[in-house]
């Protein structure tokens, strides 16, 4: 694979794999490549035992719902009795089970975070033989604008 441009922002190498395949390259050749790798966790808010219970709990409803209707299924009579009750029962234990593993923590990740993988600049890569194809047809593409969003 040889680079045949570079961009700061993915959106911007989209864009221009984009463009190759509107001008009828063979794209199957081409990939986006990161580089700079850095991983950012943005911290979303603090977690107390309360929203570790809550959490617990919506995420056991959310599997007593997937048992209860799997249950409720061979239930001849009355199914929402059985798909209620399947949620209501998880939705207690996810919340014990919340409770407890924010407990085991015991103060050393009081916080929620959500992590992404993100890179320095962006560079698009062909095979080696689509190069100069590649590059003639970039050279078409209009630059980006500043702050346009990709």
């Amino acid at each position: 694979m040889v680079a045949v441009t570079t961009y700061p922002e993915y959106g911007d190498a989209q864009r221009a794999v984009d463009f190759l395949s509107d001008n009828k390259f063979p794209v199957e050749h081409a990939a986006i490549v990161g580089t700079n790798l850095r991983m950012v966790e943005q911290v979303l808010g603090r977690m107390t035992t309360g929203r570790a219970t809550l959490y617990g709990a919506a995420g056991g409803a959310w599997f007593g719902l997937f048992i209860g209707l799997l249950f409720g299924i061979f239930v001849p009579t009355n199914w929402l009795a059985v798909v209620l009750t399947a949620v209501v029962i998880a939705a207690i234990w996810g919340a014990i089970f919340g409770a407890i593993a924010h407990a085991m923590t015991r103060g050393k990740r009081d916080f929620t975070s959500s992590r992404s993988l993100q890179a320095g600049e962006y560079a698009v890569s062909v095979s080696a033989e689509y190069a100069d194809q590649a590059r003639q047809v970039l050279a078409r593409l209009t630059p980006p604008t500043a702050g346009a969003a990709g």
